[in-house]
């Protein structure tokens, strides 16, 4: 049978991207752009939205932007209700906003513990829990797709806080696909290994750290951020149709070894 690439095509789709103003989130939008999807870019950087936006633009993309803060569900519900003003409609929700405090487990404050929980959990369930909402009043199904990290699945020196909050996303992921599948619509999580973009501290090449992480990688390496839009434009295309409740882990083999 022939592969019919135009399962991963998103033209006519509407799709948010939170914490799209750069990292991750900026390569995820522009390439959801690239695959024809109008894009809602949303940062609380005014100055970062605007450069995410122009440059789709520029590209031939279709983008709008709005500057919001994803820790109050008030500005998750208000970044949808503009969307549907805008777009008329929501058929994908990329959650990728997100925080991390590093510190030995021993030494984690309450304020730390505090961040983690409410920067990476409650404020993805926030945004989850308003486009679901508006899928299911739409009755047309869609795809959610939630940023997580492979602090999730194995352990890391100092990322107690941060780790315990994305295996929460994660966790909520399959419960959210359970109860909204009867809504057609698709919940999943990327869990992005060590990358290239901020916040993570990136060495250079003879940096002791650098060279730990690229031997105990099996391709060898960080990974860029534009190689998150692959995965995000798969699950939130029809090419993923039947697929719901997983973390996809994009970390060079991290996890594999």
């Amino acid at each position: 049978m022939d592969l019919d690439l135009g399962l991963f095509d998103l033209s006519g789709r509407t799709a948010i991207v939170t914490g799209s103003g750069r990292g991750l989130g900026k390569a995820m939008a522009r390439g959801l752009a690239g695959a024809g999807a109008q894009v809602v870019i949303c940062a609380r950087s005014a100055g970062e939205v605007t450069g995410t936006t122009a440059g789709i633009v520029a590209a031939g993309g279709s983008a709008h932007g709005i500057v919001f803060d994803a820790a109050r569900r008030s500005e998750c519900r208000r970044l949808i209700d503009e969307t549907l003003a805008r777009f008329g409609g929501l058929d994908v929700m990329v959650v990728n906003h997100g925080s991390g405090a590093s510190a030995p487990a021993e030494d984690l404050t309450d304020a730390q513990w505090e961040a983690n929980i409410q920067g990476n959990l409650t404020s993805a369930f926030y945004a989850c829990q308003e486009a679901a909402r508006t899928m299911i009043a739409q009755s047309r199904g869609g795809s959610i797709v939630v940023t997580s990290s492979t602090g999730s699945l194995v352990g890391f020196e100092g990322l107690l806080a941060f780790g315990a909050s994305k295996g929460g996303v994660d966790q909520m992921v399959r419960h959210m696909a359970m109860e909204w599948g009867r809504h057609g619509i698709r919940v999943n999580a990327i869990n992005p290994g060590w990358t290239t973009h901020p916040p993570s501290a990136v060495g250079s090449e003879d940096d002791p750290a650098e060279q730990a992480i690229a031997r105990r990688t099996p391709l060898g390496r960080r990974g860029r951020p534009e190689e998150m839009a692959g995965p995000a434009i798969f699950l939130a295309s029809q090419a993923s149709s039947f697929v719901t409740g997983i973390t996809l882990v994009a970390d060079g083999g991290w996890c594999a070894v």
